[in-house]
């Protein structure tokens, strides 16, 4: 079983309606036991990087990742989602990661060109990972003002947005995380969940 943790902010419906479609069994759900009890563990996110850890850590839910981690149970971190696996967001001020990946979180320099980068972007794929294999070169749909600077060697793909590359998803041992929409990316975004459905649970830390 796939959990979709609930915490409050996130594409609950479209992720879940995708997970379905593939044929997986998923479920979105905010109860600690049935998600460390689960195969594998989305975490989505929306909206403001502050609003999102505030509402996650209040319930509870860093010491439930850290568990997830331990069991070597594949997650994945989706938008937002992405963004509070590293150590500070600077989105309205600075703001503490979860810190289980090295990394910022900065915002796109709004002077030079439109921000949010919304709309569909081709990702490059620098490390062969199970999670984007077949999907080298392809697009997929973003929406964030905010980015990764840099990830000390655990990028597994980036983008370019006016002139701007960086890192699009990440990997470390069983966390993954991407800063494009899998769930509003048409073919790919629904190859890349079944690649996350099919991971083997026993994977090292890399």
């Amino acid at each position: 079983m796939i959990a979709i943790i609930d915490y409050g902010i996130g594409n609950l419906g479209s992720v879940l309606n995708a997970l379905k479609f593939l044929n997986f069994e998923a479920k979105v759900t905010s109860n600690k036991e049935e998600i460390l009890a689960a195969d594998k563990v989305i975490l989505p996110g929306v909206g403001a990087f502050s609003d999102a850890m505030n509402s996650f850590i209040k319930q509870g839910f860093d010491e439930v990742i850290a568990k997830l981690i331990e069991k070597n149970t594949p997650i994945l971190g989706i938008c937002v989602g992405m963004q509070m696996l590293f150590e500070y967001s600077y989105e309205y001020g600075k703001h503490k990661g979860l810190n289980l990946l090295p990394g910022n979180v900065i915002k796109f320099d709004d002077s030079k060109y439109k921000v949010p980068h919304m709309g569909w972007n081709q990702i490059n794929i620098i490390k062969d990972t199970p999670l984007l294999k077949g999907v080298d070169k392809s697009y997929v749909y973003f929406v964030h003002s905010y980015h990764l600077d840099s990830s000390k060697g655990y990028e597994i793909a980036t983008s370019n947005y006016a002139g701007v590359e960086f890192p699009c998803a990440v990997n470390k041992g069983n966390l993954y995380g991407v800063q494009f929409h899998p769930e509003k990316s048409g073919d790919v975004g629904l190859k890349i969940l079944k690649n996350f459905g099919e991971i083997n649970e026993d994977i090292s830390s890399n």
